[in-house]
């Protein structure tokens, strides 16, 4: 999922004079400033409605109170999240979704669909002036996700911020893992975590899917129009050649981080609202 701007997610507020995602105040830095962490570790899956909630609720909490949230989780059941702007009524058969019988979500956040099941799926509120600006934040927390997985053996690098120009065939292709972004992080030239933004105000939300295993293949089956064949994607099973779980990649983000990772339990926030990301006029809305 590439940083992308646009209209507003559900329980979203555009700040002054600027844009949701990388479109808003682009180039323009703040001074980092030290900032405390708190971590959330969800090893039992949620579904997508719910999880998303939860996500868009981390990101009111930091803009309302400055602090800054890790986040830590996976879906269950297997889930389809389209970006926020995603034409997904145009890519994707509703139908054959229902005829799947899996979760689907459209995300508070831009970017192209993905498939969520053998995944560590990452979430990071936090405020902008933490990193200094939104493409300081976007290559930082890759950073440490890549740190994370080099603890695990993986030789997982950073793209180049300028990528060679994608395929007309690839580049029409609307999986989120079909071609990488600069900045991403990839293992082998390959892409193995897909990232997407959005800012509210003074801060800011960054999730994203870590692959453990499978595929991103389910997205064939309920599109539209063949994909074109792409081999950008890998996953840390594929990469180390063994299982690979969710607790160890937790763990190794943690150790990552940098600093000392508070855990705060779910509970002692606001219940985050789920009906928004429920709503079919919200998930199938372009």
């Amino acid at each position: 999922m590439p940083l992308t701007d646009g209209r507003r997610a559900p329980g979203y507020a555009a700040p002054a004079g600027g844009r949701a995602g990388l479109g808003g105040r682009r180039g323009v830095s703040e001074r980092p400033t030290a900032i405390g962490w708190r971590v959330l570790i969800e090893r039992q899956g949620r579904a997508g409605a719910e999880n998303m909630a939860t996500d868009q609720a981390l990101l009111e909490e930091s803009n309302r109170t400055g602090r800054a949230f890790l986040r830590l989780y996976r879906f269950d059941p297997p889930c389809i999240s389209f970006g926020r702007n995603e034409p997904a009524r145009e890519r994707y058969d509703a139908g054959a979704i229902a005829r799947l019988a899996c979760d689907v979500v459209r995300r508070p956040t831009g970017g192209r669909a993905v498939w969520h099941e053998h995944e560590v799926t990452y979430a990071v509120a936090a405020p902008v002036a933490a990193f200094g600006s939104l493409r300081d934040a976007y290559r930082e927390i890759h950073q440490r996700l890549a740190a994370a997985l080099q603890a695990l053996g993986a030789d997982a690098t950073l793209a180049p911020d300028r990528l060679p120009r994608p395929s007309t065939a690839v580049h029409r292709w609307h999986a989120c893992f079909a071609a990488p972004s600069g900045g991403e992080v990839l293992v082998h030239g390959r892409k193995v975590i897909g990232s997407a933004q959005v800012r509210q105000g003074g801060a800011f939300l960054q999730h994203g899917s870590i692959l453990l295993a499978g595929s991103q293949d389910q997205l064939s089956a309920i599109s539209r129009q063949p994909p074109a064949a792409s081999d950008s994607a890998t996953t840390l099973s594929a990469v180390l050649g063994r299982s690979v779980t969710f607790e160890e990649v937790a763990d190794g983000i943690v150790r990552a981080w940098g600093q000392d990772l508070p855990s705060t339990a779910l509970d002692r926030l606001r219940p985050p609202s789920t009906a928004a990301f429920r709503d079919p006029a919200w998930t199938w809305r372009r």
